[in-house]
């Protein structure tokens, strides 16, 4: 018995020697095998959550805001977000978006905006004066279905903005505001309400100005009378404007693109309009001018598109604008005009557009031009004068509808032969129905009087 209580506790002991050597050989024979990477960290890669010690708020925010940050203006990245703009990514390193596009310079030690879109703005968008400051460095700024409340620029941005873009935007907009864009050299305003007395208040102080839109605004007034001679290219069509074209814009010697189209405009054209060498579109449909195309027009050798249509204009169509070869675009629909077409086909075929519709006094040459192409106007006749129009078809009789379609002159001695041989035949038969009426009545009568006797 006694033996069995000693050896038991020997057995326990010598157990437990064995697990501990076991487990203890295990320990310093660990190191002695190949270090992996990934069963155990390394020295070096131990310091690691101490670098990111920010992440547990906003992982992507801030690390690649910290990204933005070290390229962008930090007070700038304010102000693009309280114009609720992403900025997740550095906005300098993105490509345009479909809501904004942003484009920096290469400043160091951080970027700055240099161009600034809003699109299709979301309705909590609104402009501070802060933020503006902030962006102070724009020379392109653009609003493009962005209807938010207008605020007043800070000078600096005023001083450095070039290019100013105003599409179905901003609200209450006044050309008092837009005068004090002075170094503006393109200036588009569109399809937003602008309330001035006349573009003289807006274009007047922008002496800078190369480019300008002022396009379906309601701009009432007369056109301005005196022009800064930097402008290549004004569009102040979709308005209100009335009076004459001013005989100052031919003054223009670098104007590219001149449109007044859908005006109150009224008058002549001017005679020096010719003096536009540079001019390459010309567009001043739909108003009320009338006279005659002046002939100084021939001396524009690269005119490409000329829109003279939905107006008074009368007299002959000049010759010379057969002899443009730059013109690919030729509108004279809706107008007065009077005498021979001067145009072939060889002409017409050359032109991407052409519309002559509309002119009731005026023909074409049937042998220079085709009747299957279809012009809108009638051929002329020896004389040189519009045929009448021809007789509308009779569905009741057959092979008729060829001759009618179309206007070379054949279709209306048909018509009036036709018309002159059935005319005749319904007045004699009428005759002869009521001279055997009458005759059937006087025999009548004298029946009846002998068969009283």
């Amino acid at each position: 018995m006694e033996l069995g209580t000693t050896v038991l506790p020997i057995f326990f002991c010598l157990l437990l020697l064995k697990t501990s050597t076991t487990s203890s050989s295990t320990l310093f024979t660990t190191p002695t095998k190949p270090p992996s990477s990934s069963s155990a960290p390394s020295p070096a890669s131990t310091p690691a959550p101490t670098t990111s010690p920010t992440a547990p708020s906003s992982p992507s925010s801030s690390s690649s805001s910290s990204t933005s940050s070290s390229t962008l203006d930090p007070k700038q990245l304010r102000a693009l977000q309280s114009l609720n703009l992403p900025t997740s990514k550095d906005p300098c390193s993105q490509p345009p978006a479909l809501h904004n596009a942003t484009l920096c310079d290469n400043s160091k030690p951080f970027r700055h905006v240099i161009s600034l879109s809003l699109t299709n703005c979301s309705d909590d968008v609104s402009l501070s004066i802060t933020a503006l400051k902030s962006l102070s460095t724009l020379h392109d700024l653009q609003f493009i279905n962005c209807p938010i409340a207008l605020v007043r620029f800070p000078p600096e941005l005023i001083t450095n903005l070039h290019s100013f873009t105003c599409i179905n935007s901003l609200r209450k907009l006044t050309g008092v505001w837009l005068s004090r864009l002075k170094n503006l050299t393109d200036l588009t305003v569109s399809g937003v309400r602008v309330s001035a007395s006349g573009p003289s208040i807006i274009l007047g102080s922008l002496r800078k100005l190369k480019s300008v839109t002022i396009s379906h605004t309601n701009l009432t007034g007369y056109l301005p009378k005196l022009w800064h001679p930097n402008i290549t290219y004004i569009d102040l069509s979709g308005n209100q404007l009335k009076g004459k074209i001013p005989s100052s814009v031919s003054r223009l010697d670098n104007l590219i693109l001149l449109n007044l189209s859908s005006n109150q405009l009224t008058g002549e054209l001017p005679t020096s309009i010719g003096d536009l060498l540079e001019l390459r579109n010309l567009s001043l449909s739909t108003n009320s001018l009338s006279g005659s195309i002046p002939d100084s027009l021939s001396a524009i050798p690269s005119l490409v598109h000329l829109d003279l249509s939905s107006n008074q204009l009368n007299g002959s169509i000049p010759k010379f604008l057969a002899d443009m070869k730059d013109l690919k675009y030729l509108n004279l629909e809706k107008n007065n005009f009077q005498g021979v077409m001067p145009f072939n086909a060889s002409f017409i075929k050359s032109l991407v557009l052409f519309k002559i519709d509309d002119n009731s006094n005026l023909c074409y040459n049937h042998s220079t031009i085709s009747p299957k192409v279809k012009l809108g106007i009638a051929p002329c006749d020896k004389n040189g004068f519009p045929m009448s129009p021809p007789a509308k078809p009779d569905t009741s009789s057959s092979g008729s509808g060829d001759e009618s379609d179309y206007s070379d002159g054949s279709g209306d001695e048909t018509s009036q032969k036709d018309s002159g041989h059935h005319g005749p035949n319904k007045v004699v038969l009428g005759m002869a129905i009521g001279l055997s009426s009458i005759i059937f009545l006087i025999i009548f009568l004298i029946l009846l009087s002998k068969w009283c006797a």
